[in-house]
């Protein structure tokens, strides 16, 4: 089979020996609202020249991936065709590239000029060859070691934005940083947080206008939410949206503030942070001129601690449209109000025009974690669809009048303050990892997940009435100490959480197929124009659905350890492919030329590997 236009690029994480990171203690010079640190490099002249008008008209070049989501609408559907049903038993491995890494790879590759962009742990910048996996540079922004003790899930980074002749990355220690796209040099390197409190960045930025999008992480350790906008040129701060009020004894940032401040009741969220972490999806949309955010859950997560008197607390939970030039609110919506559930809308926001009720209509999709799959009319907010694409049971459905989940009165365990087992849980029925959609099908596939919590107070807090935030530490208000206690009461509290690919309707609601993988930790989804879907799994292979199955093909013969080979699936009426690169052999095919990790004590056992 001859090459295809496409790599398809599978970022594979490893188990292997972790050392001991002690590095480097925290650098000065970063002071919040302290100007760039200027480098000794310019933008490139010839490389990596993605624009707006480029992103726009993705389809137009098809064998590249511009932007995060491949475009604007971050659908994560490639119009390629050349690898098919009838030949995709012949994709094999083209070439891997070690990433000096044991921790987890998260990010999704930028490919241009015949260069893949990608990060790994420690918000290291990689640049490769897309066609060899040579290495033709990378940059380690030195993030401090002691930096991992405040990040709630591992020292990951989600991918970098490449335009007009930069690469900006996001480190772990809240800076913004450009690169030269064709050396790697620095350009300039700019902090974004309050050093003072436990933020952390593992976004991609977004890139649209001359601005670079950024927002931040950290809402367990009591950090106070926000998006920032830097010019992409200077790496001057031009606008910032908070997400959640800050002390209401002071000036309020905005309008919205203010607004928003009335639906926190009692209390002083303030001080314990608030939470509201815009940690991962971003989306601009060009048809609008919006720049949609997709805002976290609170701290601590329970109302009863940061908002006694009740309300809403905006914008928690919720899609927040903003004006994208002058970060002005346009408008909201907010999946769950209240939120007492760790129960975040930072998961993918994807862009399309659907036809709604016999109407054309410009939508956004997103499936967070609370459970339902919502339909959005992203010129103004209305609400067009709310169906549950997972199991439910902390609410019946969503009232399509009010906009608002009706929650089941038998599962409020922050008032009656005793346990109760509920669906989803704090993994949510989706997570970060990528869900696609293909605008030929009409169906969106998503990387779901089954794993209920036993949810309860905080012992001390029901105790004494008062809750203490804890410096460094989580602070969810929840009572994690005695979960195999209150399990004993929850029948099926241990089974074992469930993982699946599914096929879902977002108009009708309905499920087209459904798969369930071995693990419930499971990776995004790319779906192709020639009715592929493909998905890297918890058991560690690169797998292959068929769009036109009504249900998946079930599991295939297991692969010796000591083996890997593409498996035919055994049951008739469908096609599989999967790729599995045993852990008894060798990892990665290719060494980069310099291990920036290697400092760290970190062992040599995870790469990126692409498939043509």
């Amino acid at each position: 089979m001859k090459r295809s236009g496409i790599i398809l690029a599978v970022i594979a994480a490893v188990a292997g020996a972790a050392g001991i990171y002690s590095w480097q203690s925290q650098r000065g010079g970063f002071a919040e609202g302290s100007p760039p640190v200027r480098g000794t490099a310019s933008p490139s002249t010839t490389i990596g020249q993605i624009t707006d008008a480029r992103i726009q008209n993705a389809n137009a070049e098809p064998g590249l991936w511009l932007a995060h989501g491949r475009d604007y609408s971050e659908q994560r559907h490639s119009p390629l065709t050349r690898i098919t049903r009838s030949n995709v038993r012949q994709l094999g491995l083209a070439w891997s590239f070690d990433m000096y890494a044991t921790r987890a790879l998260e990010a999704t590759p930028i490919v241009v000029d015949g260069i893949m962009y990608m990060t790994g742990p420690w918000s290291v910048v990689y640049a490769v060859n897309a066609a060899s996996g040579e290495e033709i540079w990378s940059f380690d922004p030195e993030v401090p070691g002691a930096w991992a003790a405040k990040a709630c899930c591992d020292v990951v980074n989600r991918g970098v934005a490449v335009y007009e002749g930069a690469v900006y990355v996001a480190t772990l220690d809240g800076r913004l940083v450009a690169l030269n796209a064709q050396t790697g040099e620095l350009i300039w390197d700019v902090n974004t947080i309050d050093r003072n409190r436990d933020y952390t960045i593992t976004a991609a930025p977004r890139v649209a206008r001359g601005l670079v999008f950024i927002g931040n992480g950290g809402a367990e350790y009591g950090v106070r939410g926000y998006v920032s906008a830097y010019d992409a040129k200077s790496g001057e701060l031009v606008w910032r949206f908070y997400t959640v009020p800050g002390d209401p004894s002071k000036p309020f940032e905005s309008p919205e503030m203010e607004m928003a401040a009335k639906t926190w009741k009692g209390g002083e969220w303030w001080k314990i942070g608030g939470g509201g972490t815009a940690w991962h999806s971003m989306v601009y949309d060009p048809d609008t001129d919006s720049l949609f955010i997709g805002v976290g859950n609170g701290s601590p997560w329970t109302r009863a601690i940061r908002s006694p008197g009740g309300g809403d607390n905006l914008f928690l939970s919720s899609i927040v449209a903003l004006n994208a030039e002058t970060g002005d609110m346009k408008w909201y919506y907010q999946t769950t109000p209240g939120d007492t559930w760790d129960y975040t809308a930072t998961q993918d926001i994807i862009l399309a025009d659907l036809e709604v009720d016999g109407r054309e209509r410009k939508v956004l999709m997103q499936a967070p974690k609370n459970g339902f799959f919502y339909v959005l009319d992203r010129t103004n907010g209305e609400l067009l669809r709310a169906h549950p694409y997972v199991a439910v049971n902390w609410a019946s459905h969503v009232d399509m009048r009010t906009g608002r989940p009706v929650e089941r009165a038998d599962q409020e365990w922050n008032k009656a303050g005793e346990s109760r087992l509920i669906l989803p849980g704090p993994l949510g029925g989706h997570n970060w990892q990528a869900m696609s959609f293909n605008p030929q099908t009409g169906l969106a596939y998503i990387p779901a997940i089954e794993a209920p919590f036993i949810y309860d107070l905080d012992a001390d807090f029901k105790a004494t009435g008062s809750y203490k935030r804890v410096e460094g530490g989580w602070n969810t208000g929840i009572e994690f100490g005695r979960l195999l206690i209150s399990a004993e009461s929850h029948p099926g509290a241990l089974d074992p959480p469930k993982g699946y690919i599914k096929a879902f309707d977002p108009i009708s609601g309905r499920e087209a197929w459904a798969h369930e993988h071995g693990t419930h930790w499971n990776g995004g989804t790319l779906s192709t124009a020639s009715g592929l879907v493909f998905q890297g799994n918890g058991d560690g292979y690169f797998t292959l659905m068929m769009r036109a199955a009504a249900r998946f093909c079930g599991r295939s013969t297991p692969t010796p350890a000591s083996s890997h080979r593409r498996l035919p699936t055994r049951l008739t009426g469908c096609n599989m492919w999967r790729f599995r690169w045993a852990p008894a052999g060798p990892l990665c095919s290719r060494k980069a030329t310099a291990p920036p990790l290697a400092r760290r004590g970190m062992a040599i056992r995870a790469c990126c590997m692409c498939f043509a």
